[in-house]
């Protein structure tokens, strides 16, 4: 898919000319599932398997795309002078990932949205008062969401921001409440404040769209804490981040910041083993880098953490159909969430529970999974 700048063929394949390790990605293609799954290396821990990588790599304004098997990604990278980098990159790609928050990852797992907020971009006010959002994540367990996420600020596109205080008064009841009932409990917050309050209602994991940056404080909070991170890319904040978005190459700028922002937790004392990785599909994109990140959704594998990827009711989804309103944007959900979970995601962050647990079964049973 294309991005601000264009991939051109700059053949640094056959040249034997040295490039930089950080200069090089690699998203695995070729995808294997069930009984021809042993045939690949495997993806992630996933029932998944690869037989080929995708290889970028950046030239100053352009990248330069090649599709390899093994031997000859071997034989090119020794060439390049990038042997051993690409080798930990292929560890990366193919290494089980730990159970996140005590849950598997072996089969992808489904988190299902509770906003007790009166302005959230699909269902802004239906679940404001705790009651009715305690209702609700009830409900979406009742329906098979091996985990609720619990926000208290929209970060819609223009939304303005919420008091740290105002939103733990939102959430902590709703999770206090959820938490009591054997809900595992994500937050959805970007303030520490917030963060700490709701670990201690009863919370088990944050989920960060800024990434652990949108306050000072909260990378030193999630590493004494000891608690599960998801950090997600997002370009300038939800009042601005939808105006006139750029990138020399979307799906390998998002990389380069989840590395970096995975460098940063692990320097703080925040194990990999704990965080998971969102690209932000919505979060400062156009409809065509938010293509061009999915269509390379392994690529983030190569970070070595597990992929979370949220795309319910974007609009992006009815930018390329016929501008449904969020509530009938199901199908393009769910054809996203099984093209996600086709290159290796681990958990789907949604809406629509019941009928993506049920689109999730039917994705297990085709790939061979014991369900």
């Amino acid at each position: 898919m294309p991005s601000d700048l264009p991939s051109v063929p700059l053949d640094p394949w056959t040249s034997g000319a040295p490039v930089a390790a950080e200069d090089v990605y690699l998203t695995p293609v070729g995808l294997l599932s069930g009984l021809h799954a042993p045939d690949g290396h495997p993806l992630a821990g996933t029932v998944l398997s690869f037989t080929q990588v995708e290889v970028a790599v950046r030239r100053p304004g352009a990248v330069a795309r090649k599709v390899m098997e093994s031997r000859e990604l071997a034989a090119w990278a020794a060439a390049a002078g990038v042997g051993e980098a690409i080798g930990r990159r292929l560890a990366a790609l193919s290494a089980p990932r730990p159970a996140f928050a005590g849950l598997d990852l072996s089969r992808p797992l489904v988190m299902g949205i509770v906003n007790v907020t009166p302005d959230s971009f699909s269902d802004g006010g239906d679940y404001a008062a705790a009651d009715a959002a305690i209702a609700h994540g009830r409900a979406l367990m009742a329906a098979g969401a091996d985990i609720l996420d619990i926000g208290g600020e929209s970060t819609r596109p223009g939304a303005a921001p919420v008091s740290p205080a105002e939103e733990a008064a939102r959430v902590v009841p709703v999770i206090r409440a959820l938490a009591a009932v054997g809900a595992v409990v994500s937050v959805d917050t970007r303030h520490a404040p917030v963060m700490a309050a709701a670990l201690d209602a009863g919370a088990r994991i944050i989920n960060d769209i800024s990434a652990l940056e949108g306050d000072p404080h909260s990378l030193a909070l999630v590493a004494a804490r000891g608690c599960p991170v998801v950090l997600m890319h997002m370009q300038g904040d939800p009042r601005t981040m939808q105006l006139e978005p750029r990138y020399a190459d979307a799906a390998l700028d998002v990389m380069d910041y989840l590395l970096a922002r995975v460098e940063a937790c692990v320097a703080a004392g925040i194990p990999r083993a704990r965080i998971v990785v969102d690209p932000g599909i919505g979060f400062g994109k156009t409809v065509a880098h938010n293509l061009d990140i999915l269509c390379h959704t392994a690529l983030y594998h190569g970070t070595g953490c597990a992929l979370l990827v949220g795309l319910s009711r974007k609009r992006f989804l009815a930018a390329l159909s016929r501008g449904e309103a969020p509530k009938d944007r199901l199908a393009g959900s769910l054809a996203g969430g099984l093209a996600c979970l086709d290159r290796g995601a681990h958990i789907l962050r949604v809406h629509d529970v019941a009928e993506t647990v049920q689109a999730r079964a039917l994705w297990q049973a085709l790939h061979g999974h014991n369900v």
